[in-house]
């Protein structure tokens, strides 16, 4: 198996990146939107954590900025009628932290919000996986908890129905929460992440 890809970032685009490894090796990796978001400029160093899928009309390599988006890939996998494709759309609209929550929460509006992911789908990958999902950490560093992560999560739907993506919605709330804003409640911290967006420092 393919653990990691790691060399030059020789070309990027929103689905995919290729990567020339110090041997002389070129890779192409199917990318969620999230891993494009920080990648390096052309022609500097980049690593990627990756997956391998096999089937019978090719292989795909797939690469995540983390350990964690990997596993949750893998996993969401597993769920009936989901491939590659849809998992890695799903990563590409959601945090893996958010989808992971959203279905052990049974957050069926969340998963719809996900392009092809329709009420069936999204009852489909709860049924899946919802009491599947034990050893997969949704509590990655930063993160709020208690009442300060209820309203950031109210914040985070709130701005999501405002037109933002989620990735682009929990960014802005996590600068709110960063910059002042802990303790506050949702109202106050959708303003303060409004504000934060409309100067530059949320989107």
């Amino acid at each position: 198996m393919i653990a990691h890809v790691a060399g030059t970032l020789v070309a990027k685009t929103l689905d995919r990146v290729e990567i020339m490894t110090a041997g002389g090796v070129g890779y192409e990796l199917l990318v969620p939107l999230s891993v494009y978001e920080t990648l390096p400029r052309a022609g500097e160093a980049v690593r990627l954590h990756t997956y391998l899928v096999v089937r019978e009309d090719g292989w795909q390599l797939f690469g995540f900025s983390s350990a964690f988006e990997r596993q949750v890939f893998q996993r969401v996998l597993d769920a009936k009628g989901v491939g590659p494709a849809l998992a890695l759309g799903m990563l590409s609209t959601l945090s893996a932290e958010r989808l992971v929550r959203a279905i052990r929460e049974k957050d069926i509006v969340t998963l719809q919000s996900v392009p092809r992911v329709g009420r069936k789908k999204a009852e489909q990958l709860v049924l899946d996986l919802a009491d599947k999902l034990d050893d997969v950490q949704t509590v990655m560093p930063g993160a709020v908890r208690g009442a300060e992560g209820a309203a950031a999560e109210d914040a985070i739907r709130a701005l999501v129905s405002l037109g933002y993506s989620t990735v682009d919605a929990e960014r802005a709330v996590k600068g709110a929460l960063d910059d002042g804003g802990r303790g506050m409640s949702a109202p106050e911290l959708i303003r303060r992440a409004l504000a934060r967006a409309g100067a530059g420092g949320g989107r």
